[in-house]
């Protein structure tokens, strides 16, 4: 736990400046809230007493010196409220920044176990309550200590056997407030819980509204919603229960001081133990005293809430990344696109079972090279190592001779074009779209892709051209216009290795065609793997390669196999006919 503070007062460290002055004014604050009761004393003890003359001078001098102080506190509230906050608004931005760059560091498996709501969470709400804790933290610890301390001596030179009364109920106070913090401790925690589920749940069912409307089950939807909006009630609702508990009581506790005070002082009035005047300072400094125990109670209650969130931003930052740059990983340059896989083996992290099992293959440079098989076959799982998604459990991959682990993972992602079945295109316009291929890309060389992806026309007959929005998910769009625009990010990327993950399966017969055109020219000159879910579309390839979850069974060109009569003869009957 040392260490995690550690870092989480290492946030401070680019704001020290501002943090000292909060502190500062903090501490000024609690000493003019400590210094006006004091004031009360002096004009109800003294200046009453003095000739009409002198109280009229002195009470304008107190007015003056007063009024003054009293800007001065407002200035240092300002201070706080504002600076202060802007200031944890800033280490909230550090930390989302931080976490935010991690994720996008984390591999493919992390992302196949994490539900992205959840996630979320991470960057939202846990962060608002870590930089609540960082910014009125340390105050409210200042102010209330203070005030604390300052009032305490202040009732002690007052009354000490006033003083001892006052205090006869504060250690039950604490102990009150100790069980229902531990109570509201285990309720916050199952809150956060219960928020990162139901995220998690609002973004899988927007995500998926079309195919809930599809099927016409909004009713099935909102039962299921129902189900973790009533936990999350739940959980609120004990989360209520103590946090009211816990509320009145020290209401009810201050009160009872209050009430103690007065009672024992009146009887200590008539013994003259004690002067009306000291009495109503007395009781002015009870709620200064009592004030702050709340507030530092409070404080557990925030730090328990800050912490546990601070905790889940430190568990993701500790996951590592699977695959990462080896200490010796170096960059490459003018890629001729040779890619051998030598032994090669692979299963997930949660399967006994290898998906692929001892494959060997190799791919020349600017050969066109089909992948096919039965679904489950381990064809996606193969491409994915080669850009390492994943890392191959066993055996090696390298590219014009050099282990894939032994090259910078960017240069190596850089040198490898990917064109998927489910196109992913982000919010915003067409161009920024394609433009993603290569961020630094001009203008020309953008619609330059866009005609060699033949995608130029339609844009143009858009609304707004290369300026039109898209929508989520390019869902403004059809599935050719969608290929067509990520096609055009891969021409734009220029790669001298390509993968087309079943590009066109999910197309009619006239958008395949053209997209499969596109394809066909992006390939050229480049060494070019190609997963086939339609064999029509690959039966020109150089190679084609049969594979099982026995590893590559059969090779050869469309002709030779067909002479086969092996699996692949008939997979293509079953397929194509």
């Amino acid at each position: 736990m040392l260490e995690n503070l550690k870092k989480l007062v290492s946030y401070y460290k680019p704001y020290k400046k501002v943090f000292m002055a909060d502190m500062f004014f903090a501490i000024m604050a609690s000493f003019i809230a400590l210094l006006i009761p004091l004031v009360v004393r002096y004009v109800t003890a003294k200046v009453i007493y003095m000739p009409a003359e002198q109280v009229v001078k002195t009470m304008i001098i107190i007015a003056i010196v007063v009024g003054i102080l009293i800007l001065f506190q407002c200035y240092c509230n300002y201070y706080i409220a504002n600076y202060g906050h802007v200031m944890g608004a800033k280490i909230e931005y550090d930390m989302r920044a931080e976490i935010f760059g991690h994720f996008q560091k984390l591999s493919f498996s992390f992302y196949d176990d994490e539900k992205v709501g959840q996630l979320m969470s991470r960057i939202t709400s846990d962060l608002f309550d870590i930089t609540e804790l960082l910014h009125h933290g340390p105050e409210n610890v200042t102010i209330s200590v203070i005030k604390i301390i300052g009032a305490l001596a202040i009732l002690l030179s007052i009354n000490v056997r006033l003083a001892l009364i006052a205090f006869l109920l504060v250690p039950f106070m604490l102990v009150y407030a100790y069980f229902f913090n531990k109570k509201m401790k285990q309720a916050f925690r199952v809150n956060r819980i219960k928020i990162a589920e139901i995220n998690a749940q609002i973004e899988d069912n927007l995500s998926g509204i079309r195919v809930v409307k599809s099927f016409a089950n909004e009713d099935l939807e909102n039962k299921k919603f129902k189900v973790g909006n009533d936990a999350f009630l739940e959980a609120k609702k004990n989360n209520y229960k103590y946090m009211g508990g816990y509320n009145s009581g020290l209401t009810a506790f201050t009160t009872m001081i209050n009430l103690l005070v007065i009672v024992s002082g009146g009887l200590m009035i008539t013994k003259d133990m004690i002067s009306v005047t000291d009495l109503v300072t007395f009781l002015l400094y009870i709620n200064i005293f009592t004030d702050p125990i709340k507030t530092l109670i409070d404080f557990t209650e925030q730090f328990q809430n800050g912490y546990s969130g601070y905790e889940r931003f430190l568990q993701i930052l500790s996951i590592e990344p699977e695959i990462k740059d080896s200490e010796n990983a170096v960059s490459i340059s003018n890629v001729k696109g040779d890619i051998k896989l030598e032994d090669v083996s692979f299963k997930y992290n949660d399967s006994s079972h290898r998906v692929l099992k001892h494959i060997n293959l190799e791919v020349k440079a600017g050969s066109y090279v089909a992948l096919v098989g039965s679904s489950g076959a381990g064809k996606t799982t193969l491409c994915n190592l080669i850009p390492r998604f994943y890392e191959a459990t066993s055996g090696k991959i390298t590219i014009d001779g050099k282990d894939i682990k032994d090259i910078k993972l960017k240069d190596l992602r850089d040198n490898i074009g990917i064109v998927q079945q489910d196109v992913y295109l982000f919010v915003g316009t067409v161009y920024d779209n394609i433009r993603y291929g290569r961020p630094d890309a001009t203008r020309e060389e953008v619609i330059a892709a866009a005609k060699e992806a033949n995608a130029y026309n339609f844009i143009m007959s858009l609304p707004n051209g290369f300026e039109t929005d898209i929508g989520q998910r390019g869902i403004k769009l059809s599935g050719g216009q969608k290929q067509r625009i990520s096609i055009a990010r891969v021409f734009l990327k220029n790669p001298p290795i390509l993968i087309f993950d079943e590009a066109t399966s999910a197309l009619d017969n006239e958008s395949e065609k053209i997209v499969q055109e596109s394809m066909e020219k992006l390939a050229k000159n480049r060494t070019t793997m190609v997963i086939a879910h339609r064999l029509s579309t690959i039966r020109n390839a150089e190679k084609i390669l049969v594979l099982t979850d026995k590893g590559i069974e059969e090779q050869g060109t469309h002709k030779e196999l067909m002479d086969k009569h092996g699996i692949y003869y008939d997979l293509y009957n079953v397929i194509e006919k």
